[in-house]
Parts: structure tokens; C-alpha cells; sequence
């Protein structure tokens, strides 16, 4: 970094926190409102904060390095379905999910679950949430903020410490956002995410004008090694723009090209099917029932504004796309020898302990056989060994039979007693992002110093969030209900400890995420969230929408999901994790219906009241929530 670069990133990371914690020095955290002030500030926030705290809560580092991994892979543009479906979804939790909750008063999702059902449901929901919020997504944004700073800083140290080093960056990361958190609670968030949001899209459209740029003057020769697409050729490449250079290279049939939205039924992440039923379920759990997210919502001065603020944020979501997928496909088109190299040394630990004669099996992705074929077969022959198994024939030597006789071993693995040492990747998909950073950011212009800022701030107002959030519901749904007669300044010092101790737990778990086993970072968060959201959504559903449905429910929907998600995951590992997720969320709702219809409350239940809370909703917000269902439509139709 120039001089000018780091007196930019200095100067925004201290302004951006330096005004949410002025904008929140205010807060009376020791009154009768002390923890409203801190948890939920004070139930004031306006639209625009409201929609940009959302943005910037969501996106971050699990999105800029796990989601641009994931497109620079075989999923290009399906994964902006996460994304794109998110939009539609917030515009129906404007106007179903968000005037229940404001109505109620509530200051966490579990606590709505004591209202409507009972208190072992809200203790179970706030548990799991919890240690999943703590574990999962706070860990993931650790390691993926962790992960720009090694790749960028590589062989760069300061004041002693490596910054290649993986567990470097996640402490530098974990403190400051702990520290931020710790001080300022939600208000210091939205006001920072409020800058933060509208900097994170700006430097985003950066990145992705300076790689369409790129691939423009790229040497078409080099581009052709990473086409989907079996008919372009250099000299149609050395004729076309930058944008039909992106188009030519990505385009094909399924399932090579990267420019579809749809993905075969045989897919292991996105198929088809997930579109129909398995990937609403992730978003409407996120978006609507998900606390970090939600407390924002939460938090509105009135349903007027928060329904403003989460259309503006659906708006938003329909924009990312463009700013972080697309690039990710383009970083492996300009840049997939250095995404080969930084797998290699992510792979070396593995093969060492291959080449010393492992007693254990060692898993390898189709990529690595591509670019290892004769190495790829080894491993497959070394496995075969293992487990007493006929090695590859001579005649089958080739890349799909090497890779797909491994995986028939790996399988056998689970019914054998040797274990898998982990798995050999042919390219380190999620350094598609820090590795555009890096090779196109020019030091000394500012620019650099301005996008590094905006990332770096979007893993801590990410973090904040999370922390936040994690806090909340350790306070208000476990420690205020053990003890009744705590001060409004004891709770708000409970969830500042909450803070320091979450840190440092996701601290622990953060570092390892780097191992291959994990996958990429963006699937491992997805993944591991499917053994709370499909029950979550299917009670809220009934808890929302089926009045006569009795409190009972609430608890079989959360005891059983985790169950049937983990032995569908054990018993069926073939079957996509959203597909998974599509079946336990279908099993639950027969369950549920079957006993509401043999056992229905003879009354509704009636939910608190929140007298002070303006419930008039926005026309306004109506008519631009069609306007995105319109766009998400059209965008589907370009990219199907």
C-alpha cells in the first residue's frame, strides 16, 4: 500500500466508527430504557438506516470471497439465486413477518416463540441459534476477512506478526470488531453500516469495472484455457470487447457454462429443483427469522419505515450480483494460474503426509485430477490399497474415471474403519476476490486504500452485527429469564461480556475453516444451517399464519429438523443440501398440520401489544415491493 492508500483506509475506517459510536454516545443504557437503547436502538431507526444496515450486515467477506469462490467454480452466475430470491423474499417479510413482530414488541426472534407456543421453544431456538450464530457465520466472516488480508499481504508482516498468516488476520478482525460492538451496540451499527453499505457497493462496481477492463486487454491466447465454452476460439476472442469477451468465454450448454441460473437436477449445490422449494427456505429463515438480520428491522421507528428500509434493501440485493459474482467468474478467467498456485501450497501439508505413506485415504476434488491427472491416479491406486479394492485399470486413466473411481473409494471410506486424511483442490476458489484485489489495485492512487476500507469495514460492521445479535439473545432470552429482577445497566453489561466471550469462542473455530474438508466457505455456512432453519421457518409459519395450531408445535418443529436433517445428511449424502432441506422442511409440515389437526387450541392465542409502536403501513413501500418482484423476474428471464 502507497502512502495516500493507507491515509484513505485510515481515515474511513476511523471516520465510519468514529460516527456510529458519536451517534450512539447518547444512549441511556442505565434507565428504564437502557437495554431498548442498546440492544435495539431504542427502537428509532429510519429507513435508510434500516435498509443499509441490512445490506451491510449481510454482505461481507462470506459474500466477496465464499459467494465470487463459488462462481469462480462450476456455479457462476446459479449462485446469484441467493441473492436475487433474497429480494422477493424481504419483500414479503415486509409485509408478513415484520408487522406480527412490531406489534408484539419483541426484542428477539426466540421470544416470540414463548408468546405464541411456550418457553422450552424459545429456550431451544435461543440455544441453537446462538451457538450456530456463533460457530457458523461469525467463525466464516472471521476467516473470510482472514483470507483477504493473507492473500493480499502475503509475505508482508507488521510489528512482528505474519500477515499471511491466516490466524493473524482473524484476531486483527475478531478484536476490532469485538472492541466496536462492545462500545456503541446496535445504533453505533446502523450509523456506520449506513456509510459502510453505500461504500461496499461503490467499491464493489470498482472491482468489477476494473476486471471487465482486464479481461479486455488480456492475452486471448491465456483466456481460452479457462472457456466454458467449447466454441469460441482466439481469433473471436481477439475481436470481441470486454463484455462479449466475459459472454464467449462463459456461455455454453449445462453443465459447462457459467452464465445460467439454472443448474442440472444432479448438482450438488444449486439443482434446478432448489429453485423451486429449497432455497426459499435459507432465505425466508435469514431475511425473516434470522436475529442478527432481523434485530434491524426490529429496531424501526415505525412499520412504515422499517417496510421503506427493507424494500430499499431488497432494491439492493438485486444489484450484488454484478458487483460480486460476476467478478469472481472473471477473476478465474484473467487469474486461474495464481488461484492453481495458492492451491498447491493449501494442498502441500496433505501431500507430504501422501508421499511419507499415509495409512489413510486422501480425497481430491475433479479439478485437481484435471490438472494432475497422472498424480490423481496415484492417490486413486494408494486408496485402493488401503481398502483392499482393484486399483484403476491401465485403459481408464483418463480425468472423469480417475475422479470418479476415487469418489466410489472415498464412499467406501464410511463403512470402513480408515479414515480420510482430507481433500486435494485443484484451484483455491475462495481467493478469487483478495486475488483481483491484488492484482488490480495499483498502490499509491487511493483507490486501493478505498476499497481495502470498504471490505475491511464490511467484515466489522458484519461482525458487530453478529456479535450484537449473539448478545441479545443470550441476555434477553436466557439470562433475563433466569433472572427476573435484573437492572436495565446489568443487562447491558451482561451483553458486552456476551460480546468478548462470543469473540473469542468464533476465534478458536475461525483459523480451521481454511481446511479443505470444510469445502468452500460460502457452502460450509449454508450447509451447517440446515439443521435449525428448515424447523424455524415451518413453526413460524404455523405460529404466524394457522392460529388454532397448538403450543406443542413449536417444540416438535424444532426437535425434529435437526434429526431428520442429520440422518438424511448421514443416510443420503448424494442429495443437495437445499433438496435436503426442501424434504425436512415437507416432512415438517405434514407433522404439523397432522397435529393441529388432531389437537387444535379451542382459542387463538392472543400475542402482546406493543401500544407505542406506529403500525400504519407504507403505500409507498407497496408499490416499489411489486417494482422488485417485476425486476427479479426480468432479471431471471436474461440469465435462465
Amino acid at each position: 500500500m502507497g502512502g495516500i492508500d493507507i491515509l484513505v483506509f485510515v481515515l474511513f475506517v476511523a471516520s465510519v466508527i468514529g460516527i456510529g459510536l458519536w451517534k450512539s454516545k447518547d444512549e441511556e443504557t442505565s434507565g428504564e430504557k437502557g437495554a431498548q437503547e442498546y440492544f435495539l436502538a431504542g427502537r428509532g431507526l429510519t429507513w435508510w438506516l434500516v435498509g443499509f444496515s441490512l445490506i451491510a450486515a449481510n454482505i461481507s467477506t462470506e459474500q466477496f470471497v465464499g459467494m465470487s469462490g463459488e462462481a469462480a467454480d462450476w456455479l457462476g452466475m446459479a449462485i446469484a439465486s441467493y441473492e436475487w430470491m433474497a429480494a422477493i423474499t424481504l419483500v414479503v417479510v415486509a409485509f408478513v413477518f415484520l408487522p406480527k413482530f412490531l406489534k408484539s414488541g419483541i426484542y428477539t426472534i426466540p421470544e416470540f416463540l414463548e408468546y405464541r407456543y411456550n418457553t422450552f421453544a424459545r429456550a431451544v431456538m435461543a440455544i441453537t441459534t446462538m451457538v450456530i450464530l456463533v460457530g457458523v457465520p461469525t467463525a466464516s466472516v472471521i476467516f473470510s476477512g482472514a483470507k483477504v488480508i493473507s492473500v493480499f499481504f502475503q509475505g508482508q508482516s507488521l510489528m512482528g506478526f505474519d500477515l499471511g498468516s491466516i490466524s493473524v488476520g482473524c484476531w486483527i478482525i475478531g478484536v476490532l470488531a469485538a472492541a466496536y460492538v462492545f462500545a456503541g451496540g446496535l445504533k453505533a451499527c446502523a450509523w456506520a453500516d449506513l456509510i459502510q453499505g453505500a461504500a461496499l457497493i461503490v467499491g464493489g462496481g470498482i472491482i468489477a469495472y476494473l476486471s471487465l477492463k482486464a479481461i479486455g486487454s488480456a492475452d486471448p491466447q491465456e483466456l481460452l484455457t479457462t472457456a466454458r465454452n467449447k466454441e469460441v476460439s482466439v481469433d473471436s476472442l481477439e475481436n470481441a470487447g470486454p463484455l462479449q469477451r466475459f459472454i464467449d468465454l462463459n456461455k455454453g450448454e449445462l453443465p459447462d457454462g457459467k452464465l445460467h441460473m439454472v443448474r442440472p437436477l444432479d448438482d450438488k449445490k444449486i439443482p434446478w429443483s432448489a429453485l423451486i422449494i429449497g432455497l426459499w427456505i435459507p432465505n425466508f429463515f435469514y431475511w425473516g427469522l434470522n436475529q442478527y438480520i432481523t434485530q434491524r428491522t426490529l429496531g424501526s421507528k415505525s412499520l412504515a419505515e422499517g417496510q421503506k428500509g427493507i424494500i430499499f434493501a431488497a432494491f439492493l440485493k438485486l444489484v450484488i450480483p454484478f458487483v460480486v459474482v460476476i467478478p469472481g467468474i472473471l477473476a478465474f478467467n484473467l487469474y486461474s494460474g495464481d488461484l492453481k498456485s495458492l492451491a498447491e501450497k493449501k494442498n502441500a501439508h496433505l501431500l507430504t503426509e501422501f508421499e511419507a505413506g499415509s495409512e489413510k485415504l486422501i480425497d481430491f476434488s475433479d479439478r485437481f485430477a484435471e490438472t494432475n491427472p497422472e498424480l490423481a491416479a496415484k492417490i486413486v491406486n494408494h486408496n485402493a490399497t488401503l481398502l483392499e479394492e482393484t486399483p484403476l485399470e491401465s485403459d481408464k486413466q483418463e480425468v472423469i474415471s480417475i475422479w470418479g473411481r476415487n469418489a466410489e473409494l472415498i464412499e467406501m471410506s464410511e463403512t470402513s474403519k480408515i479414515p480420510v486424511a482430507g481433500k486435494l483442490v485443484g484451484y483455491d476458489y475462495d481467493a478469487a476476490f483478495p486475488t483481483l484485489l491484488k492484482n488490480l489495485l495499483v498502490p499509491g492512487s487511493g483507490v486501493l486504500g478505498f476499497v481495502l476500507a470498504a471490505i475491511f469495514g464490511a467484515v466489522v460492521s458484519s461482525l458487530a452485527s453478529m456479535l450484537n445479535s449473539a448478545s441479545t439473545i443470550f441476555t434477553m432470552d436466557i439470562y433475563y429469564k433466569l433472572r427476573k429482577g435484573a437492572s436495565q445497566s446489568e443487562l447491558v453489561s451482561i451483553g458486552r461480556a456476551c460480546t468478548i466471550a462470543f469473540v473469542l469462542i468464533a476465534l478458536l473455530i475461525a483459523p480451521n475453516l481454511g481446511s479443505p474438508k470444510f469445502g468452500n466457505i460460502f457452502n460450509y455456512i449454508q450447509e451447517f444451517q440446515g439443521f435449525i432453519s428448515p424447523g424455524v421457518l415451518a413453526i413460524f409459519i404455523f405460529g404466524l399464519l394457522v392460529h388454532r395450531a397448538p403450543r406443542s408445535v413449536g417444540t416438535v418443529g424444532l426437535i425434529l429438523n435437526p434429526i431428520l436433517y442429520g440422518a438424511l445428511k448421514l443416510v443420503a449424502p448424494q442429495i443437495a443440501f437445499l433438496d435436503r432441506m426442501a424434504i425436512c422442511f415437507g416432512i415438517l409440515l405434514v407433522v404439523l398440520a397432522i397435529m393441529t389437526k388432531l389437537n387444535p387450541l379451542p382459542e387463538p392465542v392472543e400475542l402482546p401489544v406493543n401500544e407505542s409502536m406506529n403500525l400504519e403501513e407504507s403505500g409507498v413501500a407497496k408499490f416499489w415491493g411489486v417494482v422488485v418482484v417485476v425486476l427479479t423476474i426480468a432479471l431471471y428471464v436474461v440469465f435462465f
